[in-house]
Formats: structure tokens, C-alpha cells, sequence
């Protein structure tokens, strides 16, 4: 794929779900990523750049990401798919579908980077040290702790740090959202669903609302008890939902 490796994760029988991880990358398969493989099957790539897969040393905006990641649909022969973004994830989603969503059934959009929010401002990660970005993507400190100890291991940093060396790559000016996105959303024709943590402090959740609101198949969702990272701090709930929207 543009002579690139690219690595995949995948689980689950049945109708594709297309998973977009986050800017903080992958520590591997999340248990709400099991929860949608009981039902679909379920792909998960590491994004260009990030994780396992080669690091395209042109890309410069998460548009060219999002253009790579429509080639691998189309590698993959996928269609009729949920493509589901996660954050920074979420902002390729959003640019896949408004360049191409021939091969798209429904798009879910959490938490979702790619837009500047009308009050208050999308918090810079690279101006915190990784533990302190990841503290204020959770909903408490106490989940943190549950999930990662009192001290995060050197191998999860390694990780973060070779994720954020692409994302600052792609996403450094503007920080996180494009002028060019909103232009396009009103051409989405997919079922689009935008799910929001109740208590997220990293984007606000005005972004969320615009995407609802600029999406013509937009409708938004709130899971209470979860902050930036919805899918660790309430995974079941998060696969609940877009299971049902995969269904519509």
C-alpha cells in the first residue's frame, strides 16, 4: 500500500467494522474491541507512522493518512463498513469520508479531533509529559491507576513517544483541526453517529455537537462517567452503541 507495511490487527466474524486508533497509538487489542468482535468482524490497523507500520516520511496532514487508509479498504475488499475513529482517529475518519465513502455503511466518530472548537481550545499534547496527558484523558486518577500502576512502564512511553513524533508530524499547524473539513461534512451521506465522554477535558465537547450538526445523518451521544478516552474508561458501553449503529 503505497509501498508501505502496513500492520493489521483483526478478530470477529461477520459485517467489517474499521477501527482508528487514537494519537497516543495502540497498546494492543482493547476489551472493547473484543466486545465488537463477538459480533463483526473486526479490523484494526496502526495507523502509517505509528505502531508496527512504516512511517511515511511525506505525509503531512491527517488527510494523507486518511487517503491511505481508503487504499486499504480498498486492499482489503471491504464494504458495506463501520469506520470507527477514536480521537485523532476520529479526524481521519472524518477526512476518509469526505474524500471518498464509496465503501463506507456508517460512520462513529468518538471524541473526535479534526475540528476548532468555537470556545475554549483542544489541549496541546505535546506540551505535557505522556502520564500527564493520559491523566486528563481519563475520567479519574484512580483509573489511571488501575490500568497503568502509579508509574507508567518504559515500553507503554516508548510506544507514546514514537506515536507522537507522527502526530506532531501531521496534526502540528493548525493543532488538531482542519479549516478545510467543515466545508466538506455536509457531503457525508453515511449514517454518522458522534459519541462523547460526558466528562472529557481534552477536546471540548462543542467539537462533538458541530460534528453532529455539519454531519446530514449526524446525531450525537453522551456516555456518562467517561472522559476523553471513552473507550478504556467505559468500553462495553462505547461497543453497545456502535454495535447498534453498525445494525442500522
Amino acid at each position: 500500500m503505497a509501498n508501505l507495511d502496513l500492520h493489521l490487527r483483526e478478530g470477529g466474524e461477520g459485517n467489517p467494522i474499521f477501527v482508528i486508533h487514537r494519537s497516543i497509538g495502540t497498546l494492543g487489542w482493547d476489551s472493547f474491541e473484543e466486545k465488537l468482535a463477538e459480533n463483526f468482524r473486526v479490523i484494526s490497523p496502526d495507523l502509517p507512522g505509528y505502531g508496527e507500520s512504516e512511517r511515511p516520511d511525506w505525509a503531512r496532514e491527517p488527510r494523507d493518512l486518511a487517503l491511505l487508509m481508503a487504499r486499504t479498504l480498498e486492499r482489503l475488499e471491504l464494504t458495506d463498513v463501520t469506520v470507527v475513529g477514536l480521537g485523532f482517529g476520529g479526524f481521519v475518519a472524518a477526512e476518509l469520508a469526505a474524500a471518498n465513502e464509496e465503501r463506507l455503511k456508517s460512520l462513529v466518530l468518538v471524541s473526535a479531533a479534526g475540528l476548532k472548537p468555537r470556545e475554549g481550545e483542544i489541549v496541546d499534547q505535546m506540551l505535557l509529559e505522556h502520564e500527564a496527558y493520559i491523566r486528563q484523558g481519563l475520567r479519574d486518577d484512580a483509573d489511571f491507576e488501575e490500568r497503568f500502576g502509579s508509574e507508567l512502564a518504559p515500553d507503554v512511553k516508548d510506544i507514546w513517544e514514537f506515536s507522537r513524533i507522527m502526530t506532531a508530524r501531521v496534526s502540528w499547524s493548525p493543532y488538531m483541526f482542519s479549516r478545510k473539513l467543515p466545508h466538506l461534512l455536509s457531503e457525508v451521506k453515511a449514517q454518522s453517529l458522534v459519541i462523547w465522554g460526558e466528562n472529557d477535558r481534552i477536546i471540548p465537547r462543542d467539537c462533538g455537537i458541530q460534528y453532529a450538526n455539519m454531519l446530514p445523518q449526524g446525531r450525537m451521544e453522551l456516555i456518562p462517567n467517561a472522559g476523553h478516552i471513552v473507550e478504556w474508561d467505559q468500553p462495553h458501553q462505547l461497543a453497545e452503541m456502535i454495535t447498534a449503529q453498525a445494525a442500522v
